[in-house]
C-alpha cells in the first residue's frame, strides 16, 4: 500500500471519529462510506443492508470462491475525554471501540481492490451497523439482499489495546465469548410497611437469585466451564417508607466460552427462576437481550490468516483463552466458515470502551495489507 493512500485514509478515519453515531442510527457514517466506495468502482454497491449497512462487491465474473470481509461502524454512548483535533463533536457519543478504524481499513482495502481486482471469484466488503447492541449481524444475515451471497469464507479483525503494535493475535476455536443479558421482572404484592404479612415483597426472591447466580459463576478463563454472571442493575419498590415493595427487577450479563455452554447456562437459569417463583409465591418474567454468539474460528480460516501474516512478516501471538468481550461477528461464524483475528493496538493504547481510547492510525496499513494478502491466497 502506497504512502499516498495511507495519507488519504488518516483524515477519513478522523472524520468518522469526530462524527460518531450510535447503533442503528449510522445515517451520516453510511453516507461517508458510500461516497468513498463510489470512487473505488466496485462491481455492485448495495445500501441499507440490515439497517444502514453497505455491501461493496468486486466480482471477477470468473469461477472461484466468494470471500467476505466485514467491518463494524457504530459508536458508543461514552463521553470522550481526549482533546485532539479529531475529538468527538457529538456530546455523550464517541468511537471507543475502534469501529472508525475498522471501517477505514475496509475502505482502504476497497481502494486497493479498485486497482487490483480479484482474478477469480468475488470479494464482498460488508460495512455492518449496530454491532455494539448485538443486533446488526442478525439483521444483515436476514436481509434479502444478503441471503443469496453465500460466502465461502468470512474474515474480520478487532484492534486489541495492550498488545504489541501490529502483532497478529490468533485464537483457535472460540475467539470471543458467548454473551447475552437477561432482564428479570418479579411481581409480588404491595402492602403497608407495617403489615408486610399482607403483601408479597420481592426482596427475598431478589436475594435468592443473586446468591444462587453467584454459585454458577466460574471466573477461571483456563476452565472449559468458564462462566461469568455479572449483576448489572437492581431496583425494587419506591422510596415510600410506608409502603412495602411489590415489584423488583434485576439485570445480569452472562458469559461463556462456547455457544453450547451458554445454552446450558441459560436453561439452568430459567429452571432456577421457576423454582424461586414457586417457593416465594411471586410471578417472574424474563427477557433476553443484547445477545452475542461466540466467535467460532474455523481451522482452515486460521491457517489462511497465519500464512498471510507470515507473508507480511508480522509477529503472531497464539492466544490460549478467548477474549471475554462479546462480538456479533460470532453470528456469522456460527453459519459460515471464517475467523476473526486481533491486531495489536500498542502497549500504551487506552483500553476499549475507555473515554481516552483512540484507534491507532499506524495499524491501518498492516490490517489493509493483511486483508489483501488473505484475498490473494484464496483467489489468485
Amino acid at each position: 500500500m502506497d504512502e499516498k493512500l495511507f495519507q488519504e485514509l488518516i483524515p477519513l478515519r478522523h472524520k468518522l471519529h469526530a462524527n460518531p453515531e450510535l447503533s442503528g442510527k449510522e445515517t451520516n457514517t453510511s453516507k461517508v462510506i458510500y461516497t468513498f466506495l463510489k470512487t473505488c468502482t466496485p462491481t455492485t454497491l448495495l445500501t441499507n443492508i440490515g439497517g444502514y449497512g453497505i455491501l461493496a462487491i468486486f466480482d471477477s465474473k470468473k469461477k472461484g470462491e466468494t470471500i467476505l470481509f466485514r467491518a463494524d461502524m457504530d459508536a458508543l454512548p461514552i463521553t470522550e475525554t481526549n482533546t485532539f483535533k479529531h475529538q468527538s463533536l457529538t456530546k455523550g457519543i464517541s468511537h471507543k471501540c475502534g469501529h472508525d478504524g475498522h471501517t477505514t481499513t475496509l475502505l482502504g482495502f476497497a481502494k486497493l481492490l479498485s486497482k487490483n481486482p480479484p482474478k477469480k471469484g468475488k470479494i464482498i466488503l460488508l460495512f455492518q451497523p449496530a454491532e455494539e447492541t448485538g443486533e446488526g449481524a442478525n439483521r444483515v444475515i436476514n436481509d434479502p439482499k444478503f441471503k443469496n451471497l453465500n460466502p465461502s469464507y468470512i474474515f474480520a479483525f478487532h484492534n486489541i489495546p495492550g498488545e504489541t503494535l501490529h502483532q497478529v493475535i490468533i485464537k483457535k476455536d472460540s475467539f470471543t465469548a458467548a454473551v447475552k443479558s437477561i432482564i428479570i421482572k418479579i411481581y409480588g404484592k404491595n402492602t403497608h410497611a407495617a403489615e408486610p404479612e399482607k403483601g408479597i415483597n420481592p426482596a427475598l426472591s431478589i436475594s435468592k437469585i443473586i446468591q444462587t447466580f453467584e454459585t454458577l459463576s466460574n471466573n477461571h478463563p483456563k476452565s472449559e466451564n468458564f462462566s461469568i454472571i455479572t449483576p448489572i442493575h437492581i431496583t425494587m419498590g419506591e422510596i415510600a417508607y410506608g409502603t412495602a415493595a411489590g415489584y423488583g427487577e434485576l439485570r445480569f450479563t452472562l458469559r461463556t466460552w462456547t455457544q453450547e455452554k451458554m445454552n446450558i447456562l441459560s436453561s439452568t437459569i430459567i429452571t432456577i427462576l421457576q423454582k424461586i417463583s414457586i417457593k416465594h409465591n411471586v410471578k417472574i418474567e424474563t427477557e433476553w437481550t443484547e445477545e452475542f454468539k461466540a466467535t467460532k474460528n474455523n481451522n482452515d480460516a486460521i491457517n489462511i490468516i497465519l500464512l498471510a501474516a507470515k507473508h507480511q512478516k508480522l509477529e503472531v501471538q497464539l492466544k490460549k483463552e478467548p477474549f471475554k468481550f462479546g462480538e456479533d461477528f460470532g453470528l456469522f461464524t456460527q453459519q459460515f466458515k471464517g475467523a476473526m483475528f486481533g491486531i495489536g493496538a500498542g502497549k500504551h493504547c487506552a483500553p476499549l470502551h475507555n473515554p481516552e481510547y483512540d484507534f491507532p492510525d499506524k495499524i491501518l496499513p498492516t490490517t489493509i495489507q493483511l486483508f489483501h494478502q488473505i484475498s490473494l491466497q484464496l483467489l489468485n
